[in-house]
C-alpha cells in the first residue's frame, strides 16, 4: 500500500468538476520531460496524474466527516488500457469520481482526455479504476472507516460490491506468488529473457513521499514504467509506447529513506505486442530490524511503433529455461483473456 500524493506542485491545476461534488478535474500541459525522443508522453506521467486525481478525491471523501483525519493509500490500480498516444503540448485533463465504498476502501473511477489547444481536438486517452484505503493521519498502521456515499440505483452498489469481491480475491491471489527475483545473466542471446531485463535502484527521498513520510503510489507507477520501457526498447530497439498496465498490486507500505529496486522482464511477446512483468522490492535501511520485502506489482504491456507511429511486428520473444516457458504461457493466457473481452465488448457494436 502506498500513500498517495494530495497534489504535485509542478504546474497540476485540480477543480471540482461540474459532476457535482463526488466528482473532481486536474490539468497539466504536457512538457518535453514528459515524454520519449519520439515526443509520445510516458505512461508513467499519466499514471502519475491518475493517481493524484484519485487521492485527491479519496482523501478529500475520507475527511468529509468530523472524526480523526486520515490519508488515502493507494491499494490497487485495476487493468489500465492507453488508448490513444498524448504528445507533448497537448492538455491531459484527467477527472476523478468515487463510485463505490466499502468499510474501509474507496473506488474510484478516473478518466483521462487530451487536448490539441490548437486545433480544439479531444480525445479519450484512458479509463482507469483505483482502490485507496484511510490511513489515520497520527497513526499509519490504523485503518479508519469510509464514510458511505449514496448510489442513484441499487444496482450501482451491488455491481460495486461485485468489483470490491473479485479485486480482493485477486490481490491476495498475486501476493501468493511474489517470490520470484530477478538475477543477471552473463552473455544472453538477444531477444532472450536475459537480453532485455532491467532493474533500477531508487533512493526514497522526502520529496517522493507524503506527509506520513511514505512513497506516493504515483511515483511508484511512473518508476516501474520506466523501467517497462528500458525493457520493452532493449527488445526490439524501436520507439515504443505503453499500451495497458495490468493490474497494480500495492502489497506493502515503502517508508522514506527506503533503497527500492525496480525490475522488470520480458514474459510474453504476441506478433505486435510485449507483456512484461515489474515488480518492486524495498530495502528499509532506516529500520534494520525489516527485511528486503516484496512492496508492488504489475504486468506493462507495450507496442512497438515505426517513426510515422503505425504499429510494428515484435521480435518474437526467445525462452530458454522451464520457468520462463511457464511465465510465457500464463502470459499468453492473460493476453488471449484480454483480446477476447474486447472482441466481446465490440461485437454489439458491430451488430448495431
Amino acid at each position: 500500500m502506498q500513500l498517495a500524493r494530495a497534489l504535485d506542485s509542478g504546474g497540476v491545476a485540480a477543480t471540482m468538476s461540474p459532476a457535482g461534488p463526488g466528482a473532481i478535474q486536474i490539468s497539466r500541459i504536457m512538457r518535453p520531460d514528459d515524454a520519449n525522443i519520439a515526443g509520445n508522453v510516458h505512461g508513467g506521467t499519466i499514471l502519475k496524474m491518475i493517481e493524484e486525481a484519485g487521492a485527491i478525491i479519496s482523501t478529500r471523501h475520507c475527511n468529509s466527516q468530523s472524526g480523526e483525519r486520515c490519508v488515502a493509500a493507494l491499494a490497487r490500480v485495476e487493468r489500465t488500457d492507453f488508448l490513444s498516444p498524448m504528445c507533448i503540448g497537448e492538455v491531459a485533463h484527467v477527472s476523478a469520481e468515487i463510485t463505490y465504498t466499502s468499510k474501509h476502501s474507496v473506488e474510484v473511477q478516473v478518466n483521462v482526455v487530451s487536448e490539441n489547444i490548437l486545433t480544439g481536438v479531444k480525445k479519450v486517452t484512458n479509463k482507469a479504476t483505483l482502490w485507496y484505503v484511510p490511513l489515520a493521519l497520527q497513526n499509519v498502521h490504523k485503518v479508519l472507516e469510509v464514510p458511505p456515499i449514496q448510489y442513484a440505483e441499487k444496482e450501482q452498489e451491488e455491481e460495486g460490491r461485485r468489483r470490491y469481491e473479485e479485486q480482493k480475491l485477486e490481490r491476495l491471489e498475486t501476493k501468493e506468488r511474489n517470490g520470484d527475483v530477478i538475477l543477471p545473466i552473463i552473455n544472453p542471446e538477444p531477444y532472450t529473457v536475459g537480453y532485455s531485463q532491467s532493474s533500477l535502484i531508487h533512493l526514497v527521498g522526502p520529496s517522493d513521499c507524503t506527509m506520513h513520510g511514505f512513497v506516493h503510489g504515483g511515483v511508484t507507477m511512473k518508476l516501474m514504467d520506466e523501467v517497462a520501457g528500458i525493457v520493452a526498447a532493449r527488445h526490439c530497439k524501436t520507439n515504443i509506447v505503453t499500451a495497458s498496465v495490468d493490474a497494480i498490486n500495492f502489497h506493502e507500505k515503502i517508508k522514506k529513506g527506503s533503497v527500492i529496486t525496480i525490475s522488470g522482464r520480458m514474459t510474453f511477446t504476441s506478433n505486435k505486442s510485449m507483456e512484461i512483468e515489474v515488480f518492486v522490492d524495498a530495502d528499509p535501511f532506516v529500520d534494520e530490524s525489516q527485511e528486503r520485502y516484496r512492496a508492488v506489482s504489475a504486468f506493462f504491456t507495450y507496442v512497438s511503433l515505426s517513426k510515422e507511429g503505425k504499429p510494428l511486428p515484435v521480435p518474437q520473444l526467445v525462452v530458454e529455461a522451464e520457468d520462463e516457458r511457464r511465465r510465457f504461457e500464463e502470459g499468453k493466457g492473460r493476453y488471449l483473456q484480454t483480446k477476447a473481452k474486447r472482441q466481446a465488448k465490440m461485437q454489439p457494436l458491430t451488430q448495431q
